[in-house]
């Protein structure tokens, strides 16, 4: 995995948002990174091939391309991904919430697909979710099957892959968060999308890639009534000042 560069324990780390056409979200996560956690997001554009080095990227949410063909399909192919994928298989951080967890499944960078939700309709709700590993960049500031409460919003959500990949995922431990009920149980009701085991969020082999359903940029700050989506950026921001350690 790729070690932060010299002198980043003492300076501010930068996040690059990438904005597709039709990403709605890339806003709100620079605010949220910026003015909320007082870390730098830097707006990247879908064209761009130069990173103006920041420490780490994010793939927001949204309907990029206007979710033709399926959600992240096109946006795979934008000239910005050919960077990020370079990025991501020389270690660098990755993450995607929501659109950009479908781009990254698209892109081959995490396992598995998003397809339509089971109930056929959009879903917008706050669901509990479990953290299932705090080894990762993304989850250090957790504790292990700590419930926390994300909001969603999406019509493809649903999490699916064959059962080789499904089965290979959980026994590499890749599945970081569940949906769960309040009691912490993985009970059908608490599946907002009929995601298979329940899962909201998977890592890649490697661990440095990252995505998840959930919006983690919404539930930052007391406006919103959420606060448990900091933990998740506070997790990468110590994981990078610490050298690659949780």
């Amino acid at each position: 995995m790729r070690r932060p560069r010299p002198g980043a324990g003492s300076r501010v780390m930068r996040c690059g948002v990438v904005s597709f056409p039709g990403s709605l979200d890339d806003a709100d996560t620079v605010h949220a990174l910026t003015d909320v956690l007082g870390f730098e997001g830097v707006p990247l554009w879908h064209k761009d091939r130069d990173l103006h080095g920041v420490d780490w990227i994010l793939l927001p949410g949204g309907f990029s391309y206007g979710d033709y063909l399926r959600s992240g399909a096109l946006a795979r192919f934008a000239p910005v991904m050919d960077t990020v994928i370079e990025f991501a298989r020389s270690g660098g951080l990755v993450m995607g919430l929501c659109n950009g967890f479908q781009v990254l499944c698209e892109a081959g960078l995490l396992p598995g697909a998003l397809v339509r939700n089971r109930s056929m309709m959009f879903v917008c709700d706050a669901v509990h979710l479990r953290v299932e590993r705090n080894d990762t960049p993304f989850t250090g500031a957790c504790e292990p099957g700590e419930r926390l409460v994300l909001p969603i919003k999406h019509g493809e959500g649903c999490y699916v892959a064959d059962d080789a990949t499904l089965r290979r995922i959980e026994e590499n431990g890749q599945v970081v968060v569940r949906y769960v009920d309040a009691n912490g149980e993985t009970t059908d009701a608490a599946n907002p999308n009929g995601s298979l085991n329940n899962i909201a969020g998977v890592v890649n082999d490697a661990g440095n890639v990252f995505g998840m359903m959930p919006h983690a940029e919404h539930a930052c700050e007391g406006l919103s009534g959420l606060r448990d989506g900091a933990k998740f950026f506070r997790s990468v921001d110590s994981w990078l000042k610490n050298g690659g350690r949780a």
